[in-house]
């Protein structure tokens, strides 16, 4: 990967939008949204992301999806795991925060998704269509697996309520709506729908990266709180994960777009399905740790070196 490659990623109105922002945030500048549009955004974000994998799913043949599929399985399985073995033994962390960790790097996230969907269009990479149901798959199994971690090195954990929070909360439920109606619809009803979907999807995205912008810059601010080896981890677990998910893409025959996506998926910490989850079944985690990892570094370092580290490595391996 050359520095142009990462320049070729930084230089797009959503990435360059999150940058700005947390830096005139860092210089205590209020550059925050209207509250009210936060939600909206991120609706329509994730509709959009449905939608687009739906109508390409119904062009898709069921036996494409089969060994991405496992894949995805996998990678949920084997990404919280990772994260909960270096942070509990090379982070020294008690079981209840390493477990929390797990939860958010074993899950995803959806904006991380969408910036290297957006990144990928802006340089004609094509990628398979049902790679947002692989979004929703991967943010239950990460939670699921690190709760289970959490019952097994801490029993009286409520596992089962945190379960039922991810598959209740409003990013699945969108993401499966958005593609039940781009599956039924199919491709050429949707048509009529692109200059609201398709048109405007960079514009929304550079809206929500200026609030994720000033959200992680807050978060910058109590990198000292969770430590520096869990800093650093915050950097390798993303990177170690990342290049498993490109593996794997790569293992099962994807694109290179697929592979890239695969790896992003992999690598990305998830910020709003995990600590919803966490919250609730693990209350004596410390969100100063868990949410300063994940929004306030590993976020920034994804957006802005890793991702096209990992559309680089999709290259290399197809």
């Amino acid at each position: 990967m050359s520095a142009s490659d990462i320049l070729n990623n930084l230089l797009t109105a959503p990435v360059i939008a999150f940058i700005v922002a947390l830096l005139v945030t860092l210089l205590r500048f209020d550059v925050r949204l209207p509250e009210a549009l936060y939600p909206i955004l991120s609706t329509y974000l994730l509709l959009a992301i449905g939608i687009k994998g739906g109508r390409s799913l119904s062009t898709t043949a069921p036996g494409d999806i089969v060994m991405p599929l496992v894949a995805a399985v996998a990678l949920g399985i084997v990404t919280p795991v990772i994260a909960y073995t270096l942070f509990r033994f090379i982070g020294a962390l008690n079981v209840i925060n390493s477990a929390a960790l797990a939860a958010h790097y074993g899950s995803v996230s959806a904006v991380t998704f969408t910036v290297v969907i957006s990144s990928l269009d802006s340089r004609d990479i094509s990628y398979e269509g049902f790679v947002a149901g692989l979004l929703a798959i991967l943010e239950i199994i990460g939670i699921v697996v690190a709760l289970f971690i959490a019952g097994r090195g801490s029993p009286g954990t409520n596992w089962r309520s945190g379960l039922s929070e991810v598959i209740r909360g409003r990013s699945i439920a969108l993401l499966v709506t958005g593609m039940l109606i781009g599956a039924i619809v199919g491709e050429s009803r949707l048509a009529p729908a692109d200059p609201l979907f398709v048109g405007l999807f960079s514009g929304a995205l550079t809206l929500f990266l200026i609030e994720m912008g000033v959200v992680a810059a807050q978060r910058l601010r109590d990198v000292a709180s969770a430590g520096p080896r869990v800093a650093l981890l915050a950097i390798v677990v993303p990177f170690i994960n990342g290049v498993l998910g490109a593996v794997g893409g790569a293992a099962v025959g994807m694109s290179t777009g697929g592979v890239a996506v695969m790896a992003t998926l992999a690598a990305s910490a998830s910020y709003i399905a995990a600590p919803a989850a966490v919250r609730i079944a693990l209350p004596e985690a410390s969100p100063g740790i868990y949410v300063t990892a994940s929004l306030g570094i590993t976020f920034p370092f994804n957006l802005t070196v890793g991702i096209p580290v990992y559309i680089a490595l999709a290259q290399a391996l197809t």
